[in-house]
C-alpha cells in the first residue's frame, strides 16, 4: 500500500511540471481585431490562469444566460458580447452534483473580467473521493451541500488591471 501511494505521488509530482502550450489569439491581438463592444453593448471575459490543468484537461461548461462560452481550458480565455443590463454566468461539470450561478449586471461599453477557480466544494468533493472512492464522493457531496456556491467552479470578478495583467498569458480558447 505505501509502494502504491509512493508511486502516485511520483506520477503527481511529474505530471504537476507539464504544461499545455495552447494557439489562438492572444488578449492585445483580439482587442485589435474586434476593438470595443458595439454601441449599448458590454463585453465578459472569462479567464482561467495558466495552472496544471490535470489529466485530460477538459474544457470548463461556463455559460452566459444559457450560452455556452466554449473553450475554456487551462491558460484561456473565453468572451461574448452582450446587450447592457442583467446577466447570469453559470458553470457545470458533468457529474458534478451542482451548479454555481452568479448574477451580474452590465453597463453598455464597459469590458467585465471573471476569473474561473475550482470552488470549495469540488476541491473537497474531489478529495474524498480520491481517499474513499464513490462512498467518500457521496458522503462529501451530503456534508458540502450547504456550501455558500454549489457548483464546481468560483466565478470571481477581477479588477481590470489585475486582469489585464493575468490575461496577458493566455489564449482564445477554442
Amino acid at each position: 500500500m505505501f509502494l502504491r501511494g509512493l508511486a502516485l505521488l511520483g506520477v503527481a509530482v511529474l505530471l504537476c511540471g507539464c504544461e499545455t502550450a495552447r494557439s489562438g489569439l492572444d488578449y492585445s491581438e483580439m482587442m485589435h481585431k474586434l476593438g470595443s463592444p458595439k454601441p449599448g453593448q458590454a463585453r465578459i471575459i472569462v479567464l482561467r490562469e495558466k495552472a496544471y490543468g490535470g489529466i485530460g484537461d477538459v474544457a470548463w461548461d461556463v455559460q452566459l444566460d444559457g450560452t455556452p462560452m466554449n473553450g475554456l481550458r487551462t491558460g484561456t480565455y473565453v468572451f461574448a458580447d452582450r446587450p447592457a443590463g442583467q446577466h447570469q454566468l453559470t458553470a457545470t461539470e458533468p457529474a458534478f452534483p451542482g451548479t454555481t450561478h452568479r448574477d451580474v449586471a452590465f453597463q453598455a461599453g464597459q469590458t467585465y473580467f471573471f476569473v474561473a477557480r475550482t470552488s470549495e466544494r469540488r476541491d473537497a468533493i474531489l478529495a474524498s473521493t480520491a481517499g474513499v472512492g464513490l462512498l467518500g464522493m457521496a458522503v462529501s457531496s451530503a456534508v458540502t451541500a450547504g456550501y455558500s456556491n454549489p457548483g464546481p467552479f468560483d466565478l470571481l470578478p477581477l479588477e481590470e488591471t489585475a486582469a489585464r495583467t493575468t490575461i496577458a498569458e493566455l489564449r482564445l480558447g477554442e
